[in-house]
């Protein structure tokens, strides 16, 4: 699922100061452990739980810092004051990307939306690939350019930091970057697969099936349970992960919004 998200930049003079706690500060999670209520807010159960370290929060609104993912989470997205900390979280006139939304509040823009699909494991064969190398920080400026070619979704520079990014290089491993799959969310007991893309000229190979039944293989060992998304248009890519065992759960929306020009005071 592809959204055109900016850098995170205010479009206003900064916001006034805001409390941005982080793993250490922030108030234990609320969220129950229901699947359901794990992956209809993915974002926001992993920032509160294993993605908590990482985490930049004000009150009911999180997010992961601009340079490691652009998305944004609400405790609850129907909360009025959910979305006022997250504009006192943002500053004036910022834009960030919000996921499980069909609403914003009066002050908000919605600069851009999309549809996807939200699928879970269910019957995925998980196995290592031996040609397959854990990708580092020394990595990111080929996997950066593999993903501005295939375009699978955001990718930024410590995207590597949010779990395991697993590669395949050209000519046995001694070439280029091919193919890149690994782990982006991770709500409790889970953990979703992305930025999966092989490069156009390497397609056709299983390159991408391989990556995603060797990163899965990772999560499995971890007794957690792989899941990911792609665009709802995205048939080809739905049809594959379907026939390699996974199964479509739901559809969600993907917002790139943008915050209202006035901070608002906080509520109770």
């Amino acid at each position: 699922m592809t959204l055109s998200v900016p850098p995170t930049t205010p479009a206003a003079p900064a916001a006034p100061p805001a409390t941005t706690t982080t793993a250490t500060a922030a108030p234990p999670s609320t969220v129950p452990r229901h699947p359901d209520v794990l992956l209809d807010n993915p974002a926001w159960a992993a920032l509160t739980g294993p993605h908590a370290h990482l985490a930049e929060r004000v009150g009911r609104a999180a997010r992961y810092p601009a340079d490691i993912s652009p998305f944004t989470a609400l405790g609850d997205p129907a909360d009025p004051g959910a979305w006022d900390d997250l504009a006192r979280l943002l500053g004036p006139g910022t834009t960030a990307a919000v996921t499980g939304v069909q609403d914003v509040p009066e002050g908000w823009e919605v600069v851009e939306s999309g549809t996807g699909v939200q699928l879970t494991d269910t019957a995925l064969r998980a196995e290592r690939a031996p040609e397959a190398v854990r990708l580092g920080p020394g990595d990111v400026p080929e996997a950066l350019a593999l993903v501005a070619l295939t375009r699978p979704g955001p990718f930024r520079p410590r995207t590597v930091e949010l779990g395991t990014y697993l590669g395949i290089r050209a000519d046995g491993g001694r070439g280029p970057l091919i193919a890149l799959a690994g782990e982006r969310l991770r709500p409790p007991g889970w953990t979703e697969i992305s930025a999966v893309c092989t490069h156009p000229d390497h397609r056709g190979r299983g390159l991408a099936t391989r990556l995603v039944r060797a990163v899965a293989a990772g999560i499995r060992e971890r007794g957690e349970t792989p899941f990911l998304h792609t665009a709802a248009s995205n048939a080809p890519a739905i049809r594959l992960y379907e026939s390699i065992g996974f199964t479509l759960r739901r559809r969600t929306r993907f917002l790139l919004v943008r915050a209202p020009g006035t901070v608002p005071r906080g509520r109770d």
